[in-house]
Order: C-alpha cells, then structure tokens, then sequence
C-alpha cells in the first residue's frame, strides 16, 4: 500500500516539479543559490520521504557546509539514500549513473537541473562529466556521489571508484564522507516494497583535499573508505572487507 502511495507521489510531483525546472532552464534562468533548480529537487526528495513514511534522523548536520562547496561522499545501498541526502543538503548536484537519463520525464528533468550523468563505461565521457561537476563546484554547488558505483544489498562497504576522488584533487574542495543506514529496511535492492521507517545521515569529520595529488588519488579514495568503515562498525556493529583484502581473496578464488 504504501509503494502505491510512493509511485502515486513520484507521478504527480515529478512532473510538476520537473516542469517548473524545464520552464526555468527555457528561459534561462541563472543556476543560483535559492533558485528552482536547488529548491525543486529538495521539494520532490521531500515528498517522497513522506510517501515513503520515512523518519529522518540527522547526525553532526553542522558539518552540512551551508556557504562553501564541499563533496559529499556516500554509501549506496537504496534508492532511499538519494531522497535522503537531496532533502536535506543546500546547494548540490548529484553525480549519478547515465542510465538514469532513460527515466521519463525525471532523467531530463534531473539533467535540466545541472546534475551530471556518468557514462561509466566509457572512461573519456566519465571524466568529461567531472570536469563539468567541478565547474559546478567553482560555481559553489556542493557534489553528491556515491563511489560504490551502484546499490548493494548489504550497508558493508564496497571498493570505490576512483573518480570522485581525482575530482575532490582538481576542485581543491574537502570532502565530507556520510553514511547513510536505514534504508534497507524502508526500500532494498530488487523490490518494490516500501515500508515505513527510521533513517539515520551521519555527517562524518571531513577530509581536507589541500596538498593532494593526482597521483595521490588511491590513497584519497582509501582514507575516505576507512573513515566511512569505522563509522559503519563503530555506530552499527557492521564490518567491511577493506578493498585490498576483497582483491586477494578474488584471486584466491
């Protein structure tokens, strides 16, 4: 009952919402702070956490940077972390899966709104498109990216891609690793059932990017795993594979 009431919100608001977005962008209104392409989709992940009964539950949300950029690094295991994080955050853009573009009404829409589509099997549009998010960035957006790359079905972490990382280097921003628990149980991987629940963002110390390298970009993108891991297993008991135990078992198997 409640996915019903879910996909009857996602019908009515996308399209309103979406609507004013396309409008805004026809007549070129400028992407600023306060303006219909920060405060619809904040307006639309809303409404879905009501349909959705969610009860959200913000942890630290001083580091949430109200007046400067910052890269907001998550964990990906619903499509309830993305309502989550886009209805709370300021001034953001999301970094997300090309796929999504196929959405009707949505995926043109998300895209009017400056979010940035990642073709991730083809690595020179994917760095095209950070290039794009780190000029949104200069522009004072704020970026959302999960690094897993796609839903798990477990909150352990997964190895990251090392994008979003060889972007917070070029764009000099800090990063704030959040983990996001909770959403499992409201909406999993794989189903179209949707409960009613408690989710919990938790704004974890932020990562200064000052002095990185490119060449440095593993050891960012390893700093940020172990930061969001201790979190998931000092706050909820959950224990992650760290990226170069999971590669030795792999070729163990």
């Amino acid at each position: 009952m409640r996915a019903l009431l879910v996909g009857l919100t996602f019908l009515l608001v996308t399209p309103t919402v979406g609507g004013l977005v396309f409008l805004a962008a026809l007549l070129r209104f400028p992407d600023r702070d306060g303006t219909i392409y920060d405060w619809g989709p904040r307006l639309w992940a809303r409404a879905l956490l009501w349909a959705g009964g969610v009860r959200l539950h913000l942890h630290n949300p001083e580091r949430i940077a109200h007046d400067a950029a910052r890269i907001y690094v998550a964990n990906h295991v619903s499509w309830y972390d993305v309502f989550a994080l886009a209805g709370v955050l300021p001034r953001y853009k999301w970094i997300a899966k090309a796929e999504l573009l196929r959405i009707p009404i949505f995926g043109p829409a998300a895209k009017a709104a400056g979010m940035i589509f990642i073709e991730r099997n083809n690595r020179k549009s994917a760095f095209a498109q950070y290039e794009k998010a780190a000029r949104s960035i200069h522009r004072g957006a704020s970026v959302i990216v999960c690094p897993e790359g796609t839903r798990g079905e477990s909150y352990a972490l997964r190895p990251f891609k090392k994008g979003p990382f060889v972007l917070a280097i070029a764009a000099g921003v800090p990063i704030v690793p959040t983990v996001v628990f909770g959403t499992i149980h409201v909406h999993p991987k794989g189903s179209w059932r949707v409960r009613r629940g408690d989710v919990h963002v938790h704004f974890l110390e932020e990562i200064a990017t000052d002095g990185y390298a490119y060449d440095e970009r593993n050891a960012l993108a390893q700093l940020t795993w172990d930061r969001m891991a201790d979190g998931l297993r000092e706050l909820y008991d959950i224990e992650s594979v760290p990226p170069s135990m999971r590669a030795t078992a792999d070729v163990a198997e």
